[in-house]
């Protein structure tokens, strides 16, 4: 079973990313919300759920802890397969979704492409007591790029800087307007922890 990848992005689709590992091609299935955070020849490290059948393997990847954790909740609900799954969080963010299942916003689920209105109420009476659970989807309260900065701080680290001080030079690093990748957040970071 294949729970993570790390590669560099060969090729991007709308909702699919060609990952070279280590000289090996992976196709992944992702959502909108993490081909946001793509872009042809950056290394990249995505969550994996790995879907096997009888007749078929796909591999789908999600950037975030919280939008895999989504996705998976929402598949073990009746009628809700991974294909639709994908969608539902290309549809949402995943503070959104949260929102539309534990309010029973049927109507804000609804406008996801291929969810009627009973898949949205079956997804919220089959869900919404799972994600009241303070510990359902723990990122979800997170302020956004908490995993990001965890990545960035875990890099330093292995660099062999003190945790406190990578954390620190990370939380610093995400804060400036021109970083927008985990290698410029290291890079940015490092100009800090070497002054």
């Amino acid at each position: 079973m294949i729970s993570f990848l790390k590669g560099f992005v060969e090729e991007l689709e709308d909702n699919k990313v060609y990952l070279d590992v280590s000289g090996v091609g992976y196709g992944v299935e992702i959502s909108t919300q993490t081909r946001a955070h793509l872009k042809e020849g950056i290394e990249v490290k995505l969550l994996i759920y790995h879907h096997i059948t009888d007749a078929d393997q796909r591999l789908f990847g999600f950037y975030e802890k919280n939008e895999k954790q989504l996705f998976e909740k929402l598949i073990t609900v009746k009628g809700v397969g991974p294909k639709l799954g994908i969608t539902i969080v290309s549809g949402l963010s995943a503070e959104s979704l949260i929102r539309a299942i534990t309010s029973k916003d049927s109507a804000a689920l609804s406008k996801v492409p291929g969810i009627g209105k009973k898949t949205a109420e079956r997804i919220i009476l089959e869900l919404k007591d799972k994600l009241g659970d303070a510990g359902a989807v723990p990122e979800s309260s997170a302020p956004k790029g908490a995993s990001v900065a965890e990545e960035v701080a875990s890099a330093l680290e292995s660099l062999g800087f003190k945790k406190r001080q990578a954390e620190e030079a990370a939380t610093k690093a995400l804060q400036e307007e021109d970083v927008k990748t985990i290698p410029a957040a290291i890079k940015k970071a490092l100009s800090y922890l070497n002054k």
